[in-house]
């Protein structure tokens, strides 16, 4: 194991943690990564201690400081990211306004109907349960995208 406990700055995707949690553990980043998927989605508890973890380790390369600025330096990090995950969206948006507005709408009309039927205590409705939507939606979007890819758009 490495001796200290840093963000990777190479293998990142985010903020750096399951980069960092790899090369500390010598583990293959993706197992790490995984783990958090996993936890993230059972019962939320990996986003907590992804976001935690983001603020509380320091970035591989950054100076020792005490708690206060890892902490600010991390929080700052994530500001910076959100941001700048929020202007490639808008500009995505902007590329594509009708195709996007179209697809979300559509998407929350459909998701919204079928709350409402089941709220309704439809009988053919009564299978519908979160936690069997997510995983269809998370396969359907993986179909999209790599449907998209192998057109090549």
């Amino acid at each position: 194991m490495s001796s200290r406990l840093t963000r990777s700055r190479t293998d990142r995707i985010l903020g750096g943690v399951c980069g960092g949690l790899g090369a500390y553990l010598k583990v293959d980043p993706l197992l790490v990564r995984l783990f958090f998927v996993l936890l993230a989605l059972g019962d939320g508890i990996g986003v907590v201690l992804y976001v935690l973890l983001w603020i509380l380790v320091p970035a591989q390369g950054a100076a020792p400081a005490g708690v206060e600025q890892t902490i600010r330096a991390g929080a700052d990090e994530i500001a910076g990211r959100a941001q700048e995950l929020g202007q490639n969206l808008q500009q995505a948006v902007a590329e594509r306004p009708g195709q996007t507005a179209t697809a979300v709408g559509a998407a929350l009309i459909l998701l919204g109907l079928i709350f409402l039927l089941r709220n309704l205590d439809f009988v053919w409705l009564r299978w519908f349960d979160w936690d069997k939507l997510w995983p269809l939606l998370l396969i359907a979007t993986g179909a999209a995208l790599l449907w998209r890819r192998m057109r090549g758009t």
